[in-house]
């Protein structure tokens, strides 16, 4: 529950931030293929993992892959005094829509990636990430919301933020989850 607090409130730090100058076009097709494949390591290690610190370490980096330091729950999620999956750039837009991320720069006009990585418009950005909180912060063993949630890197980022706070068995099966929704984007990438 800690962990769910933290994160709504820096999601609402994040979107009390101020103007932006508008959207820049960040990321190449290959910048987009190269943040999968890093995600995909760390939730490979997530779903290995011997302890609960490299559990929450590896979760956490991808979740901050996804989410970049200008969306919600950015930075050092697990408490161990280090940011692991630092970057400048988010996979998705930031909570204002800047920058627009890596997918959207590269690939955001493309219909695989508009339905299964976007998951749809983000002309709100900040709204889109409220539904990803929401989704979170209701989840339960008996109510899964996650699939409510059209962006699967979304999907990735609750699993992750679930694991911070599981046993060993439990965060592993998070992993297995996280798994499928970075193969998805995966090959939502190489149909287009």
């Amino acid at each position: 529950m800690r962990v769910v607090a933290t994160f709504l409130v820096a999601l609402l730090l994040a979107a009390c931030g101020g103007a932006s100058d508008g959207p820049t076009e960040t990321g190449t097709a290959s910048d987009v293929q190269t943040r999968i494949d890093e995600i995909s390591g760390y939730v490979t290690t997530w779903r290995s993992a011997g302890d609960l610190a490299t559990v929450t370490m590896a979760a956490e980096a991808a979740a901050n892959l996804v989410v970049g330091p200008d969306g919600p729950g950015y930075g050092d999620r697990n408490g161990d005094g280090e940011v692991s999956g630092a970057n400048d750039t988010g996979l998705l837009p930031g909570l204002d829509g800047t920058p627009v991320g890596l997918v959207r720069g590269a690939l955001g006009d493309a219909e695989c990636v508009l339905r299964d990585v976007l998951g749809g418009s983000w002309d709100d950005p900040g709204n889109r990430w409220m539904e990803m909180t929401a989704a979170i912060t209701e989840w339960t063993p008996r109510n899964n919301t996650f699939p409510s949630l059209a962006s699967h890197p979304m999907r990735i980022v609750g699993w992750a933020t679930l694991s911070q706070t599981a046993d060993l068995e439990r965060a592993h099966e998070y992993a297995g989850h996280a798994a499928l929704h970075v193969s998805v984007s995966s090959q939502a990438l190489a149909g287009c």
